[in-house]
């Protein structure tokens, strides 16, 4: 009998919980996400908050894809250290945050470092540490396209903050950042009806701005819900995140028309079994993202079981099978939302061939690497 797809071989070897990441199925994913980009590498910008992890940008990079999205200093630290071209910082860069993109500006002068402003006390940040510095520093205005997160509506003080972005010295408008996370209908129909209404607001302030004389380089749309609609689009550069490791939230929605295969899975061990219909594993809440309900992970072993009880250490399932399991048996589970899970793990044990031959940490898990 051929071994299952999360079969690994030196199992006990790995210590749980414990963080898996499958080599082959990244590869694929990439691949896939290539693909849907209509094989243009330039298209893609991959949110790397997803994973965190150097090694993964080194495949992506390897692949052609030289420009990526960050959540965190970090994140766009690691990127740089490992050859990104161009890395935009897609959260409002405030306070030291804005010298700390500056200083690794001068740190790593062959990468481009940008930010996002939605408001003009962040450019006055930007400025600031910009020429402090004295470093260029890409700025894209950040634009509210429903979510209400961040950003600022197309119109009259969203043109006017362009213009203070282009007349700023040191500060380099590179276009518009637009993430549509509130949608992720899973209807496909439905998800590109609003995608679409979304980003016609948006798509009229870009001609806007080109109409007063300004150069919009860039348009960053959408996540991963989004990924394949904003891809029919050949004016966009696409910034899908999960995509990479995939988890069941997303691919229970999606299969048609994102058919990503998980390739972060969850290692855990039953370490005890409190009743007839029950067993505890090693997997609390510091091990998977708890802001779910459950199940907050799905075990391929046991994929109808219920999670009666999670701690910080502990999860308890309940069922009928329960008999069928041995203290010191692994289980496998899949995470429901991946980004948060990756980020309580130092490291992740990587898969080739049925086997763990390596270990790669979690690189920007820290919020300071260096800088």
């Amino acid at each position: 009998m051929h071994p299952a797809w999360f079969h690994v071989e030196n199992e006990a070897d790995i210590p749980s919980p414990a963080l898996l990441f499958y080599r082959g199925r990244i590869e694929h994913n990439l691949q896939l996400m290539l693909k849907i980009a209509g094989g243009d590498a330039n298209r893609l910008r991959p949110h790397v908050k997803t994973h965190k992890c150097a090694e993964i940008i080194a495949m992506q990079i390897e692949m052609g894809i030289t420009s990526f999205k960050t959540a965190t200093i970090a994140e766009a630290e690691m990127c740089a250290a490992v050859g990104a071209a161009d890395v935009l910082l897609a959260m409002p860069c405030v306070g030291i945050n804005a010298h700390r993109l500056a200083e690794l500006a001068l740190k790593f002068p062959g990468t481009q470092f940008s930010s996002i402003a939605d408001a003009e006390e962040t450019i006055r940040f930007l400025a600031a540490a910009a020429q402090q510095h004295k470093v260029t520093l890409g700025v894209y205005i950040e634009m509210d396209c429903g979510m209400s997160r961040t950003g600022i509506v197309p119109g009259d003080e969203a043109a006017y903050l362009v213009h203070v972005i282009k007349d700023t010295p040191l500060l380099h408008f590179r276009g518009i950042h637009a993430y549509d996370g509130h949608i992720h209908d899973e209807s496909l129909d439905v998800r590109r009806e609003r995608c679409d209404a979304a980003f016609e607001p948006v798509m009229q302030f870009r001609c806007r701005l080109q109409g007063e004389g300004i150069v919009v380089k860039e348009l960053v749309a959408g996540g991963s819900p989004t990924f394949g609609i904003h891809a029919g689009y050949a004016d966009r550069t696409l910034s899908p995140g999960t995509t990479v490791l995939w988890d069941f939230g997303y691919g229970d929605k999606y299969p048609a028309d994102l058919p990503f295969q998980p390739a972060a899975v969850l290692l855990a061990r039953v370490i005890s079994k409190p009743g007839k219909n029950r067993i505890t594993l090693d997997l609390g809440h510091k091990s998977v993202a708890p802001e779910n309900p459950h199940p907050r992970v799905r075990f391929e072993e046991l994929p109808d079981a219920t999670a009666v009880m999670q701690s910080e250490e502990h999860l308890v399932l309940e069922t009928e099978r329960a008999h069928e399991f041995v203290i010191g048996q692994a289980l496998h589970g899949i995470p429901r939302h991946v980004c948060p899970t990756v980020s309580m793990h130092g490291e992740a044990y990587v898969i080739e061939a049925g086997k763990t031959t390596e270990r790669w940490p979690i690189t920007a898990r820290n919020r300071l690497i260096t800088v």
